[in-house]
């Protein structure tokens, strides 16, 4: 059972939490992050780029010269690709990056990441967070109190006060707990988890594990 310490906003101590070792105690293993990961940011690629083949590019009907007698080169449209203006060779075409990466896989990935964040001591678990109104002055506060610059805020539901007062601050970034992921939690130097979040998360990721 991994014990850590448990602290208010203001990041003062106030006791002490126990994180279920099935979760936030899990041997790391890079391939696997990597793979999830790559899987992720593949998903978000809209996959757009496009070229014209001889079969899009308008014109080039006629032959521009006949075919012998003129010593010149044999051509046979004005739209090949030889040709300024033609089309394009085995340019892109729009494509679906995406690939499946199985849903326990994801899950473990996400377990390992959030192990390696407490294996590293970058894992601070408070009580809770709010604030009183939609100002960026108070979750910047907040933020400076924890002596934090890049780091993700992991809430148990939706806060809109926290979200819209984080959304300018520069490296910090507020989810809820059911939109927790591996690339987030990676990219970021620090995790802060509220208490009743994580203890979702538990009893999300621990349910079925052997």
């Amino acid at each position: 059972m991994a014990n850590v310490k448990l602290y208010d906003q203001g990041n003062q101590e106030i006791g002490t939490f126990d994180l279920a070792p099935e979760v936030f105690e899990v041997e790391v293993q890079p391939e696997l992050l990597h793979l999830v990961v790559r899987a992720q940011l593949a998903a978000k690629r809209t996959g757009t780029h496009s070229v014209k083949t001889r079969a899009y590019v308008s014109g080039g009907g006629r032959k521009p010269w006949r075919q012998k007698g003129t010593g010149r080169a044999r051509a046979g449209s004005t739209r090949s690709p030889l040709w300024r203006g033609g089309a394009v060779v085995h340019g892109p075409e729009p494509r679906d990056y995406t690939f499946k990466v199985n849903r326990k896989v994801r899950q473990l990935a996400l377990r390992m990441a959030l192990s390696a964040k407490l294996g590293d001591a970058s894992l601070v678990l408070v009580e809770g967070i709010s604030v009183p109104e939609i100002k960026t002055k108070h979750m910047i506060k907040v933020v400076s109190d924890f002596g934090l610059k890049k780091a993700l805020i992991v809430l148990p539901d939706s806060d809109n006060n926290l979200e819209l007062s984080a959304r300018n601050i520069p490296g910090i970034k507020v989810v809820r707990q059911d939109m927790l992921n591996v690339y987030d939690v990676l990219r970021h130097d620090h995790l802060i988890m509220v208490k009743d979040a994580a203890l979702k998360v538990q009893e999300r990721l621990g349910h079925g594990v052997r």
